[in-house]
């Protein structure tokens, strides 16, 4: 099996992580802005996750794995002052509290990290990546409103950066590979896409 059989395994799974009203909305110009500030404060919170994450699944990696996860890293880091920014020119707070659905997804991190095989860690990365890959990509060309956060997702060298992510994640899935816990990850993953769209399109009314 390969990663790329995941996707195609449990498409209608996937179809929910990366093709969602939310984007729907961002593209043709009717998100309300109430649903994006949402969306960007809890996404910046999801980022700094990502990042502390990454870094400690770093100290785990095989040997192979090394070379790609630091460009992540280093990404990532300068994400996080994209977002200071943009969010500054729009005078939006991202100090907000973390949404239920944002704690889930840092929790689902953290178990991976601390309980879980290195594989099925390396290909939950590479799921979330590829997730956001596409997501943003079906929102191409756009309302103009949004249009600058599309085109940042959906750069050549994000794109190249999540195809080196997937030979990580064909490993974990190849002979010996911890096949039923990389599944499981990867089915995870999906779900917690699938349910960040939907809190940030409510625009946190759901919020208790």
């Amino acid at each position: 099996m390969k990663a790329q059989d995941l996707l195609e395994h449990h498409a209608p799974a996937w179809h929910e992580a990366t093709r969602h009203p939310f984007l729907d909305a961002m593209r043709d110009g009717a998100l309300t802005q109430e649903a994006f500030a949402t969306w960007l404060a809890q996404d910046y919170l999801f980022v700094r996750d990502i990042l502390d994450c990454q870094a400690r699944l770093l100290t785990q990696a095989l040997r192979a794995d090394q070379a790609v996860l630091p460009r992540g890293l280093v990404a990532i880091e300068a994400e996080l002052g994209w977002f200071e920014e943009q969010a500054e020119r729009r005078s939006l707070d991202l100090q907000a509290p973390r949404h239920p659905t944002g704690a889930a997804y840092r929790d689902f991190l953290l178990r991976f990290l601390e309980h879980e095989p290195y594989p099925a860690a390396i290909t939950a990365l590479w799921a979330l990546e590829r997730a956001y890959l596409e997501a943003w990509s079906g929102a191409v060309s756009g309302h103009p409103e949004y249009r600058e956060f599309v085109e940042h997702w959906t750069t050549p060298d994000f794109a190249e950066y999540v195809a080196g992510l997937e030979q990580p994640a064909d490993r974990a899935l190849g002979p010996g590979g911890e096949r039923e816990q990389v599944e499981a990850a990867f089915l995870d993953v999906a779900r917690l896409e699938r349910d960040f769209w939907e809190m940030a399109l409510s625009g946190g009314k759901r919020w208790p």
